[in-house]
């Protein structure tokens, strides 16, 4: 390697560099690859570019870019930094522990890398904690232990009521604590604890994919990711329609988590759930899982803002959330994607024993976590966990089912949506400005009764100054936030 080339290499790093700076994340990506293939030695290239896809939740990508900078400097630390936070983004707490040591005893006056390696190691020992007990637990509900009855509505609480006799919401409870809860008040933990359980046990009784029609005289919309972000979430009801017997809704996942509102977003969604049963629906995404919720703020937000019981109610309930939609025989709908074999018919996705944490393999898994590629085949998951699909994957699945498109989210999107796939795959995402940090519009698509799709996109609205990841503060800097 000539000298001329490792002062190339430098250069390019710093536009990739000043690419990073500007939030530019691929093509800084694209500008590291460049410094890498002049130079190959420099750890600190893998590490930069590591960033970057921490930055585009391409945590798989990550790790492997720290693998191959350790590969290079065994000893820079850097790189078991980078590591650790891809891990801990996947929720892979053991693997983030063993390099969150080995970062604190390099650079032992780092209080910043104590204070991450002793939360770390707080939630390891709990979830060995937590699996010592299952066995004793394992048939126990939260919800068996709840006597909603005898929970006492003080005088002094001011906010909307579910009627003791119907025990059902009615339109005026649902208006009143959405008004609630732009207001930056809570819901009565007796209200919320019922809403939640009608949903848990109406979910229960439901099958891993259900199949929806599109009223015959309105319209269906589908919307992807809101992650929290209620005051957007809210702009959508009021700009493109609230949910009723003639307006349909689909939520494809990711409700909670980042943003810091999550609590008021699913409660919201739970309680219009309750109110028009066939007019809303939501599907499980990868963030309606315990992992994802202990790092990414949802469960420190519900301990803050009401109790540790009650997030393991939501935990048990997001168990049972349909893993799938299909629209009129003819749109797929979920959250991440398709699967690493051919051949998976609906009818094998309708018997998936979905109710559980979805593990890091399988038809469950692959569902909430895959991505689309634009190349033929399957590939290597960026995120770590999943695949990726290509466009003859997408046709094999549409034919072997006998469908038209496949509508998907979990990925964010500059313009809130993107098609793929010869038209035939469709990613949606509704939470515009994500993190409050990305500037990427949301979108929605509104479906009519002759399966017209009409995608509409949308800008953040004004908020509360409560900053994404509010409760999950711990991790905020490892995780590149």
């Amino acid at each position: 390697m000539t000298e001329e080339q490792k002062t190339r290499a430098e250069q390019v790093k710093n536009e990739a560099n000043t690419l990073f700076k500007e939030k530019r994340f691929p093509e800084a990506i694209k500008k590291y690859t460049e410094a890498i293939e002049l130079n190959d030695k420099v750890a600190s290239y893998y590490t930069n570019r590591a960033f970057c896809h921490l930055k585009l939740e391409s945590y798989g990508y990550a790790i492997a870019d720290s693998d191959k900078a350790l590969e290079v400097d065994p000893n820079f630390t850097k790189a078991n930094y980078r590591r650790a936070s891809a891990n801990m983004a996947l929720g892979k707490f053991k693997e983030a522990l063993k390099d969150l040591k080995v970062v604190s005893k390099r650079a032992p006056a780092d209080k910043d890398a104590k204070s991450k390696l002793d939360e770390c190691a707080k939630i390891v020992r709990r979830i060995e904690f937590e699996k010592a007990i299952e066995h004793n637990e394992s048939k126990h509900s939260v919800a068996d232990s709840l006597d909603v009855n005898a929970m006492v509505v003080e005088s002094t609480y001011d906010g909307p009521k579910i009627d003791s006799e119907t025990s059902k919401v009615d339109k005026e409870f649902v208006k009143a604590m959405i008004q609630r809860f732009k207001d930056q008040k809570k819901l009565h933990k007796k209200y919320a604890f019922m809403i939640i359980l009608a949903i848990r046990q109406m979910m229960l009784e439901a099958p891993s994919l259900i199949d929806i029609k599109v009223p015959s005289d309105g319209k269906m919309t589908v919307c992807g990711d809101v992650h929290g972000q209620f005051y957007d979430f809210i702009n959508i009801f009021e700009t493109n329609g609230y949910p009723s017997e003639k307006h349909t809704y689909l939520f494809n996942g990711d409700f909670v988590d980042r943003g810091s509102f999550s609590v008021e977003v699913i409660l919201t969604l739970f309680a219009y759930k309750w109110l028009y049963p066939n007019n809303l629906y939501l599907a499980r995404g990868n963030h309606e899982t315990d992992n994802m919720n202990k790092v990414y703020g949802f469960e420190g937000e519900v301990k803050a803002k009401f109790s540790d019981m009650m997030f393991k109610l939501f935990s048990e309930t997001f168990n049972a959330l349909p893993l799938a939609h299909v629209i009129e025989n003819k749109i797929f709908v979920t959250h991440g994607g398709l699967f690493s074999r051919d051949d998976v018919t609906l009818d094998e996705i309708r018997k998936i024993d979905r109710l559980g944490q979805p593990g890091s393999e399988g038809l469950m898994c692959e569902l909430l976590w895959s991505d689309p590629q634009p190349e033929m085949g399957r590939g290597t998951s960026k995120r770590g966990v999943g695949i990726q699909f290509g466009p003859d994957v997408t046709r094999n699945f549409l034919e072997t089912n006998g469908l038209d498109m496949i509508i998907r989210s979990h990925e964010v999107k500059e313009e809130g949506y993107v098609i793929e796939h010869d038209g035939k795959c469709v990613t949606v995402f509704s939470a515009p400005n994500y993190c409050d940090t990305v500037g990427n519009k949301g979108a929605l698509i509104n479906i009519t009764p002759d399966m017209k799709l009409d995608y509409v996109t949308f800008t953040a609205v004004p908020h509360p100054s409560v900053k994404p990841m509010q409760y999950a503060s711990q991790f905020s800097g490892l995780l590149g936030m």
